[in-house]
């Protein structure tokens, strides 16, 4: 990647923990292969771990936020005129966006809330041939 951007001037290496995942023992990896330790008091080390933690506080965070994100949302967010209130009517009319994509226009019609011209659009949406 740093070839690609056409940055050649950086040192760079790798860090692992090991296969015992003990911290203060790291392992630091050259691109070309070559393995080194740092002393397990070494004032680097304490500051590469602490970059390190961070970064992953950082990526489980996000990975937190966008799991919590996408459990909100639903197949039914994508058909025109269909907010949250009658997204709601027709998941608990139908149990599962899967059942309301199935239903029958005359079944669509039949949830509350959902009127004859919305039914007829989520229908449609879904038996179009998209």
């Amino acid at each position: 990647m740093l070839a690609e951007l056409g940055i050649d001037d950086l040192t760079y290496v790798g860090v692992a923990k090991g296969p015992d995942r003990n911290a203060g023992r790291e392992t630091f990896y050259h691109p070309d292969g070559r393995e080194f330790t740092l002393p397990p008091n070494n004032a680097v080390l304490f500051y590469i771990q602490r970059l390190r933690d961070e970064a992953h506080r950082f990526a489980i965070g996000a990975h937190r936020q966008k799991r919590a994100k996408a459990m909100g949302t639903s197949p039914l967010d994508e058909v025109p005129g269909i907010g949250p209130a009658r997204k709601k009517a027709l998941l608990m009319h139908f149990g599962t966006a899967r059942a309301v994509r199935g239903a029958s226009l005359e079944d669509l019609r039949k949830a509350p809330g959902v009127s004859a011209a919305v039914a007829q659009a989520v229908h449609d949406f879904y038996h179009s041939g998209r």
